[in-house]
């Protein structure tokens, strides 16, 4: 079994557009095709040191990947089931096995937590919130599970069976001297066939969902505005949110 490199030489440019119609003091940078991964985390290292040293904002990065798969650092071997399938990337963020591409939002958070309260366990928990208050906006209610990371649906209420579980958003985080980055995957509409190389997180017994495959047809655009209306009310002012508690 053989991984590529997580990283590469930094970009010149990323296709992006800086959208400023967005809370606070974090710029959003909403890509308009495709990132390959090397560049996406080159791109992330970059940012995180400049964040550190005073010399950028944070940053929201929006983007989709081309098909691939990733490993984090609690991945194990036998779960990646089809290795030729797709390109396989090693990578330094927490969790198994996930699948990223066209379709699916990928939310890149580079913050500096230190002015958030320094608590991971909290980021972690409002990353969580931020996609149950997302899907809320397309009336899906999503839910936490213990022993469980990610975002999960109930698929009883959309026409599946009371009780079954799926998968509809994943979480992976990596955090450097306070500051974070990698963030999270919400399944809008990708080709859900396409997870079926890995064993998803680690977990075996329940599928994967999308926001479209629930019976709720979403442009990508309508899911970045809820992304970016969702965030102010879950991290709000950052000077408010490290004086909490």
């Amino acid at each position: 079994m053989s991984f590529l490199p997580d990283t590469a030489a930094i970009p010149t440019a990323v296709p992006a557009a800086i959208s400023t119609a967005a809370p606070g003091d974090v710029q959003w940078l909403i890509s308009d095709e495709p990132v390959a991964y090397p560049d996406a985390m080159a791109f992330m290292e970059a940012r995180v040191e400049e964040i550190r040293a005073g010399t950028a904002p944070e940053l929201v990065w929006l983007l989709e990947h081309p098909p691939l798969y990733t490993a984090g650092t609690s991945a194990r071997d036998e779960d990646l089931l089809q290795p030729d399938r797709f390109p396989v990337y090693r990578t330094g963020r927490g969790g198994q096995f996930t699948y990223h591409g066209p379709g699916q939002r990928v939310a890149y958070v580079m913050l500096d937590l230190k002015k958030r309260g320094a608590d991971l366990r909290a980021y972690v928990r409002d990353l969580e919130e931020w996609i149950i208050r997302t899907l809320a906006s397309f009336n899906i209610k999503g839910e936490r599970r213990e022993g469980r990371v990610g975002i999960w649906v109930d698929k009883g209420p959309y026409g599946g069976l009371k009780g079954q579980e799926d998968k509809i958003a994943a979480i992976g985080v990596r955090v450097r001297r306070w500051v974070s980055f990698h963030g999270i995957a919400l399944n809008v509409e990708p080709d859900l066939s396409h997870f079926g190389g890995i064993v998803p997180c680690g977990i075996s017994e329940h599928g994967v969902t999308s926001i479209v495959a629930l019976g709720h047809p979403v442009m990508m655009e309508d899911v970045d505005s809820a992304l970016i209306a969702a965030w102010g009310e879950v991290f709000g002012d950052p000077a408010a949110k490290a004086g909490e508690g």
